[in-house]
């Protein structure tokens, strides 16, 4: 997998922007009277707006005390409006989690689940970002759950989409803190890359990550070590639409239905660069999977309905180091 890693989203220093004092601008004006004069401006518009924003609060204070319950007010306020989502059922956090448990305890990874039934997993790495809402709209439209690997340090800009995809009953995986090649750093850089991604996700009121998948599918005995640690089983994939590439949307398409088989676990991306070929792509590929007889679930879901038999031998390093 490519190395390239693109912080798109990014928010960098803005250079302070250069004076000129002159007669026009307030900050050197050239005239004492007219100082004066702009001075009081500047504090009669101050004064309007703290006036206007406090009438702002009373009024959104009287409306949602009259609104109803507090839990149906902070969903209005919080909540976007199309996040209501009538998927099929899917297991509970709890029951999710005893079956990654179950797994956990015969081997440290999945990369499909079992043959047995129909179910198919889609997940999507390297978010949140700003892609993240579209793709969840289209999943949200076409009630489809998904499984999200996200990475720790985009919850600082991008929080929402994680919270969103919680409400949504999405399940939310870690993809590390910062997305590094996890096999290049010591046992104690992969652990805190782990655990802060984990704690970054309970901050969100989310349930804890029971899943991990490797940033460039780089992981080596050090990481089985600290995943075994964590409680954190890894998730590989046995279909790559390789969108992160940007092939065009036919050709992320036609890659993951060529793959598409009961078990599989899709591997697609809503972060780490422009993700538009991925979101069309999304409507065509859930109508022929589904056209196919498939059941688009979560990992925890595919493990709990068809587990992967034991004695899978582990791939080696994914990323090549």
């Amino acid at each position: 997998m490519s190395r390239s890693w693109n912080w798109d989203f990014e928010d960098r220093p803005r250079a302070a922007p250069r004076r000129n004092p002159s007669a026009t601008d307030p900050a050197a004006p050239a005239d004492p009277a007219q100082g004066a004069r702009r001075t009081r401006i500047r504090r009669r518009r101050v004064s309007a707006g703290l006036l206007a924003a406090l009438l702002l609060l009373i009024i959104l204070g009287v409306a949602l005390g009259g609104g109803g319950s507090r839990s149906t007010a902070a969903r209005s306020v919080h909540a976007p409006a199309n996040v209501a989502r009538a998927v099929a059922p899917q297991q509970s956090p709890a029951a999710g989690n005893r079956a990654v448990a179950s797994v956990l305890a015969y081997t440290p990874f999945v990369r499909e689940g079992g043959n047995r039934g129909r179910d198919i997993a889609l997940t999507f790495d390297d978010g949140p970002g700003p892609y993240t809402p579209a793709v969840l709209s289209v999943l949200e439209r076409l009630h489809v759950p998904a499984t999200f690997f996200a990475i720790g340090r985009m919850e600082r800009y991008f929080s929402p989409s994680t919270s969103r995809e919680i409400r949504d009953g999405d399940v939310v995986g870690d993809h590390t803190e910062t997305h590094p090649a996890l096999a290049q750093l010591s046992a104690h850089e992969q652990h805190e890359q782990l655990f802060e991604q984990i704690a970054r996700v309970e901050l969100l009121e989310g349930p804890r990550p029971v899943l991990f998948r490797p940033p460039y599918g780089s992981f080596n005995a050090t990481t089985i070590r600290e995943l075994k640690a964590l409680h954190l089983l890894m998730v590989l994939w046995s279909v790559d639409a390789s969108d992160y590439l940007q092939p065009g949307v036919a050709l992320i398409v036609q890659r993951v239905l060529a793959g598409a088989h009961p078990g599989a676990i899709v591997l697609m991306h809503d972060g780490g660069g422009d993700r538009s070929q991925t979101i069309a792509a999304l409507p065509t590929i859930i109508r022929e999977l589904r056209a196919r007889g498939l059941h688009l679930v979560t990992v925890p879901q595919l493990l709990l309905d068809d587990p992967p038999p034991p004695g899978e031998q582990l791939p080696p390093n994914l990323s090549g180091d």
